[in-house]
């Protein structure tokens, strides 16, 4: 799904602007790949993991999205430059059509500055205009108490945690908690 393109600006005064992927973002997304997982230990990658992603794969990737009625993907820009990525995908089967899953990822750079609150509101806007959305999902690690304060903020809340989910190098075990935002509609 294409998403209208839009502009906001930051909290240090500096324009982002949103839009779905294109085959020119493909080498930069590449390199963004890597470094969001060399910055924080709460994506589910290593650097060393993102040789995996290719020109073509990500290509491939994008058309799909791009021309998907159940899925969408918003890259945000900053003086040119990427600065996260977020995506909303929802199942066509009958049972699961009602639940959307999300994520979000942000260079360090670019924490603090209202970006993930902004492709929040976007990303629940585009559940709100779908009526078969009833309820949207994502997962985080334990520890991150900064996206998890964003989640909070957001409407979302804690429903339910896998333990040990994520094993770090060197032998930390950590959760995953699984969160749940609910779509209010008008009966």
């Amino acid at each position: 799904m294409i998403i209208e393109a839009f502009e906001f600006t930051l909290k240090d005064g500096r324009k982002a602007f949103v839009r779905s992927p294109g085959d020119e973002d493909i080498p930069e997304v590449l390199d963004y790949l890597y470094v969001s997982s060399g910055e924080t230990e709460f994506v589910l990658r290593y650097p060393e993991e993102c040789g995996k992603y290719t020109w073509e794969g990500e290509k491939a990737l994008f058309d799909r999205v791009n021309a998907a009625d159940n899925e969408a993907m918003l890259v945000c820009f900053v003086e040119g430059k990427i600065a996260g990525l977020s995506n909303i995908a929802w199942s066509k089967g009958l049972k699961t059509r009602h639940r959307a899953s999300v994520a979000i990822a942000l260079l360090r750079e670019y924490w603090n500055l209202g970006i993930g609150t902004r492709l929040f509101e976007e990303l629940i806007r585009i559940a709100e205009d779908n009526p078969q959305i009833l309820q949207m999902e994502l997962d985080f690690i334990e520890g991150n108490s900064r996206a998890r304060a964003l989640y909070e903020k957001m409407g979302f809340r804690i429903a339910g945690v896998k333990p040990d989910a994520v094993r770090l190098k060197d032998g930390t075990l950590l959760n995953e908690y699984s969160m749940v935002r609910k779509i209010h509609r008008e009966a």
